[in-house]
C-alpha cells in the first residue's frame, strides 16, 4: 500500500485542475467553455507543489507509480478509440517523418554535443532522449555505453525540461502552423515532443482548447511507432560509441526494447476491431453495450492519462537543472528545437 499516498496526490490534482479550469474560464472569466486546459492547470498544480513544499517520502512511491503504470494503462487503453486498420494508416503516413527526423536528430545532436565539449556518452544520451523516446531511451542507452550516473542525471534533466515546455507549448503552436488540422498536429506532437508521457500530455492539451480528439489519437499512434525506433537506434549508437573506445559493454536483448504498452495498446485495438464486426461485438454483445463499454474504456482512460500528467508535474524538480551547468542545457535546447523544426518542415514538405 505504499503507492496510495502519491497515488491519491496526483488524482487529487488531476481533479484540481479540472475544478480551477472550470473556475476561472467559466464562473469568473463567465465564457461558455473554459479555455483553459485541465490537463495544463493539473501539471502546472504539481510542479507549483514540488517546488515550494517540501512534500514527504511517503508520496514518491505513488508518483512514480502514476509516471509509469498509470500512464502505461492509459495508453494501452487508449488502443480502444481506434481500430487496427486506422491505427496503421496513421503509422504508414507517420513512419516518413519519424524516420527523417530521427536521422536529422542523431546526427545534428551528436555534432552539436561535440561542439559544445560534451563527453562522446552525454552527447549520445541526449540524441536518443531527445529523437526516441525521452527518459527511457535514455535510460535503455545508457548501460551500452557505459554512461555515468551524473551524465544520465543530466541527460534526464534535459529531456524533461524541454520536454515539459514543448508539450505546452506545442499544441498551439501545431494548431497554427498546420491551420488547425488535427490530423497533421497529432503527427507533429508525436514526432516533436520528447518523451511518451509528453507526448500524451499534448494530445490532452491539444484536444481540450480545440475539441479535436483526433490529434491525441495521431500523437499516441505515431509516438508508439517511434518509440519502436529503440529497436535499432540503441545498438546502433553503442555500436557507433564502442568504435572509437576501449570500453566494452552489450547492447540489451531487442526483445527489451520493445515496450509492453505498445503492444496491449495494438490488442486493444485489435479487440475494438473485432467487436465492431457483425450485428453483434463478439456474437454475443448488443450495439448499445458494446458501445457503452468503448466509452468507459476510453473514459477510463482519460483518467489514468489525467493522474499521470499530475505526476508529470510533480517529478518535475526545478532544483536538480541548478547542477547541470550551461552545457547540457544549451545541447538539450538546440536538440529541442532541431527535432521540432525538423518535424514541422517534413509535414509541411509532404503533407
Amino acid at each position: 500500500m505504499t503507492i496510495v499516498p502519491g497515488l491519491m496526490l496526483a488524482a487529487a490534482l488531476a481533479v484540481a485542475g479540472n475544478y480551477l479550469a472550470q473556475l476561472i474560464g467559466v464562473d469568473l472569466l463567465e465564457l461558455p467553455k473554459s479555455p483553459i486546459s485541465p490537463i495544463m492547470m493539473a501539471i502546472l498544480l504539481g510542479v507549483l507543489l514540488r517546488n515550494t513544499v517540501k512534500l514527504p517520502a511517503a508520496v514518491e512511491p505513488g508518483i512514480k507509480f502514476s509516471l509509469q503504470r498509470i500512464l502505461r494503462l492509459g495508453i494501452v487503453l487508449l488502443g480502444i478509440r481506434l481500430s487496427l486498420g486506422e491505427v496503421g494508416l496513421i503509422g504508414l503516413k507517420a513512419l516518413p517523418v519519424i524516420l527523417i527526423t530521427v536521422s536529422v536528430a542523431l546526427v545534428v545532436v551528436n555534432f552539436v554535443s561535440k561542439r559544445l565539449g560534451l563527453s562522446a556518452r552525454m552527447g549520445s544520451l541526449i540524441a536518443v532522449g531527445t529523437s526516441i523516446c525521452g527518459a527511457t531511451a535514455i535510460m535503455a542507452t545508457a548501460p551500452t555505453i557505459n554512461a555515468t550516473d551524473e551524465e544520465v542525471s543530466y541527460s534526464v534533466a534535459c529531456i524533461a525540461l524541454f520536454g515539459m515546455a514543448a508539450m505546452l507549448a506545442y499544441p498551439f503552436a501545431a494548431h497554427w502552423l498546420f491551420s488547425g488540422d488535427p490530423f497533421l498536429s497529432g503527427l507533429f506532437l508525436g514526432t516533436a515532443v520528447h518523451d511518451t508521457a509528453q507526448v500524451a500530455g499534448a494530445g490532452l492539451v491539444y484536444q481540450q482548447y480545440f475539441g479535436e480528439p483526433g490529434a491525441l489519437d495521431a500523437a499516441t499512434v505515431t509516438k508508439l511507432v517511434r518509440n519502436l525506433g529503440m529497436l535499432i537506434v540503441i545498438p546502433l549508437m553503442s555500436i557507433l560509441y564502442h568504435r572509437n573506445s576501449s570500453e566494452g559493454a552489450e547492447p540489451p536483448a531487442w526483445y527489451s526494447m520493445v515496450p509492453l504498452f505498445v503492444i496491449g495498446f495494438a490488442m486493444m485495438s485489435l479487440l475494438r476491431t473485432v467487436g465492431d464486426m457483425g450485428e453483434k461485438a463478439f456474437g454475443f454483445m448488443d450495439p448499445g453495450q458494446w458501445n457503452s463499454m468503448v466509452n468507459l474504456t476510453r473514459e477510463t482512460a482519460g483518467y489514468c492519462l489525467a493522474i499521470a500528467m499530475a505526476a508529470v508535474g510533480l517529478g518535475t524538480r526545478i532544483s536538480n537543472l541548478r547542477t547541470i551547468g550551461p552545457k547540457p542545457l544549451v545541447a538539450g535546447l538546440v536538440s529541442a528545437l532541431i527535432v521540432g523544426a525538423t518535424s514541422a518542415l517534413t509535414l509541411l514538405a509532404l503533407y
